[in-house]
């Protein structure tokens, strides 16, 4: 198996590390050509809309799960700056393959560069006492500059099409990107699942979990290096322009319905999903760029929340959905 893009160098590598998950994958196409024979469904008679529609379902659980911590901390933004700095990680990977032949893995890069970024935005934060936005201005100015600097030198004549890295694009999907995709998924929601409670204690009190005797420092940095990894994962069909759409959109849409914080993560991962599935059908039947069409279909699905958490107010005479609202059994995490 060799992929041009990698080069055989690193293909190799990859192919022994992922080739469980490329069996998965294999099955996966598997069901959906069973799917097409029994539903006639154009798009599903393509193995790349095979791996593109796994990966959005990925994404529609990675990036709720994670958006819901941001909204409510109020770090709604640091998508925005987390993608800059992805796409710096592609140049990066792109650059290296055209002078030294590496057979670097944007995609791979892309991480690597995510979560030094995310790590740099605590950093900043901590040690010079700057607010989360300002340090969050900082990095993305500094991965977004070093990004296009990196591809207008073009890597020695290397040719780069850099719009399906801002825009996305379900084409380019291979079956090695939508393999570390699994990996990814799989790191971001088994953290979560076990680390549920600290950061769910974290992010509504601070400082109780503070004197508990919890590592905050620790437990922030961890937030934002799983959001790190949702942002690479999520930039291979929302592009970097749009990728922090799906951290924050179906999030807020959840809010105007749900009434405690496990029913908003809940609601906001099934709105995700419908965004996804939605806008990958759409865009595929209307030639349209996906990450465009899964942000717009997740706008108006937060509109129709909206108009729907005012009919749920006025019918329960004026109370408000309490999102916020945790059980104490929530918040009360060990310090280990």
């Amino acid at each position: 198996m060799s992929n041009p893009v990698t080069g055989p160098l690193q293909t190799g590598v990859l192919d022994a590390v992922l080739a469980p998950l490329y069996f998965l994958l294999e099955f996966w196409t598997l069901g959906m050509d069973l799917l097409f024979r029994l539903t006639g469904l154009e798009l599903l008679q393509y193995q790349f809309m095979h791996r593109a529609i796994l990966v959005g379902l990925c994404i529609g659980v990675m990036a709720p799960l994670i958006g819901t911590f941001l909204v409510h901390r109020q770090l709604a933004l640091i998508g925005d700056a987390l993608a800059h700095t992805a796409f710096a990680g592609v140049a990066i990977g792109l650059f290296v393959n055209g002078v030294f032949e590496l057979g670097v893995s944007p995609y791979l890069s892309a991480v690597v560069v995510a979560v030094i970024a995310a790590l740099s935005i605590e950093l900043i934060s901590e040690v010079t006492d700057a607010y989360n936005d300002v340090s969050m201005a900082i990095v993305l100015s500094t991965g977004f500059a070093l990004g296009s600097t990196l591809i207008s030198l073009n890597a020695g004549g290397l040719a780069v099409g850099i719009d399906q890295y801002l825009f996305g694009n379900l084409s380019t999907v291979s079956a090695e990107n939508a393999a570390i995709l699994l990996v990814l998924f799989g790191l971001v929601v088994a953290t979560v699942a076990i680390t549920r409670n600290q950061l769910l204690y974290v992010t509504f009190d601070e400082t109780a979990a503070a004197v508990s005797g919890l590592p905050v420092n620790w437990y922030n940095r961890l937030m934002v290096m799983l959001t790190a990894l949702v942002v690479v994962g999520a930039m291979q069909i929302m592009g970097v322009i749009l990728v922090a759409a799906m951290l924050v959109v179906p999030v807020a849409g959840a809010a105007q319905v749900a009434r405690s914080f496990g029913e908003s993560l809940l609601v906001s991962v099934v709105l995700a999903e419908l965004a996804v599935l939605l806008g990958i059908g759409l865009s595929y039947y209307g030639e349209a760029t996906a990450g465009g069409v899964i942000v717009l279909v997740a706008v108006a699905i937060y509109i129709a929340c909206v108009a729907l958490g005012k009919l749920l107010m006025a019918r329960d005479d004026g109370s408000t959905p309490e999102t916020g609202g945790i059980e104490a059994g929530d918040a009360e995490p060990t310090a280990d």
